[in-house]
């Protein structure tokens, strides 16, 4: 397992980090979420990243508890503010001073740890001032409950602005976490080189498209049982935009450019958006073990130019490249 630079600062992740959204709390056993963690652990993973809102709080739990007497200063913990938690009342919600407070003390007291590495606002917040919410990502980290301040899916100008309101404060934003794979790059005309700007790296998710760049989802054929397009819990729903029949032929042309690097296409997948220098660690999740030793064999490949441009042809006509869907929702929607 390989590590990068967290933005402009000195903290160090795995090219690969485990992520627990849709798994962790809803989607599998807790027994087997945890045999997950462990797997990531044993294959070198030690960049964990969560969120309050994943399954309720549920999930910070459940990797907490995973997580529980594994040598701390080892491990590079994230977690996120901003949509809705617990009762999801009036300030359940958004990135005001009262919920950033509250949030990390919750997100603390669910892991069972006394600080995360990375505390990331999980969207804009278009309802605060941005002056308000900077100033308490500050608070929080001088009271020493987070390390570094990120954030997820802001625009350009909202990374600007936001970068030289937290200069003032006394602290650096270092990351933003977007939806980034071969079929989804809208961050690369311009979140991209705003981060660079900025000192800035993308940690980012869904790097296999929801599982479509896996290969699995064949045109003209039912989805394969127990897989995300059949899930009722919230899986279905995020897959759709990436299950149409030309998308899905398009993504069976990588399958050669696969067999000649000798990777499986999830690997594929997840080594191209490592391909990207602005590109801190890929967030994966899993929901056996065994896939967790698979994804981690993506860390240290470097596929060739040539080989670069034959996955931009094969995906020609099904890529996403516009930075307006980057944009956060304008009000406070669960």
């Amino acid at each position: 397992m390989e590590y990068r630079y967290l933005g402009r600062s000195g903290l160090k992740i795995t090219e690969i980090t485990y992520g627990n959204w849709l798994t962790h709390g809803s989607q599998v056993e807790n027994d087997v979420a945890a045999a997950c963690v462990r797997a990531a652990l044993d294959a070198g993973i030690t960049t964990f990243d969560t969120a309050d809102a994943y399954a309720n709080g549920a999930a910070e739990e459940v990797l907490g508890k995973a997580l529980a007497g594994q040598r701390r200063e080892s491990l590079e913990v994230f977690t996120k503010v901003y949509w809705p938690v617990g009762p999801k009342g009036a300030n359940d919600t958004g990135l005001s001073r009262k919920h950033i407070m509250e949030g990390i003390n919750g997100s603390l007291r669910r892991l069972g740890m006394d600080y995360v590495d990375l505390y990331q606002a999980h969207r804009f917040d278009h309802e605060t001032p941005l002056e308000e919410t900077i100033a308490a990502f500050g608070d929080v980290v001088r009271a020493g409950k987070a390390l570094y301040i990120g954030v997820s899916e802001w625009s350009a100008d909202q990374l600007r602005r936001g970068q030289v309101l937290a200069r003032q404060a006394g602290f650096s934003l270092v990351s933003n976490q977007p939806q980034y794979s071969a079929l989804w790059r809208v961050i690369e005309p311009e979140v991209v080189p705003a981060c660079r700007e900025l000192g800035m790296s993308q940690v980012v998710w869904s790097p296999m498209a929801q599982g479509v760049l896996s290969g699995k989802y064949l045109p003209g054929q039912p989805a394969p049982a127990g897989s995300r397009a059949t899930d009722e819990h919230g899986g279905k729903d995020t897959i759709q935009r990436f299950m149409g029949e030309d998308v899905l032929e398009r993504v069976q042309r990588l399958r050669p450019i696969a067999d000649e690097l000798g990777l499986a296409m999830s690997q594929l997948a997840i080594a191209w958006v490592l391909q990207n220098d602005n590109v801190a660690t890929a967030l994966v999740g899993a929901s056996r073990p065994e896939q967790v030793a698979e994804n981690v064999k993506a860390s240290g490949v470097r596929i060739p130019a040539e080989l670069l441009a034959a996955i931009d042809d094969a995906l020609a006509g099904v890529v996403e490249r516009d930075p307006a869907l980057t944009l956060s929702p304008p009000t406070r929607v669960a």
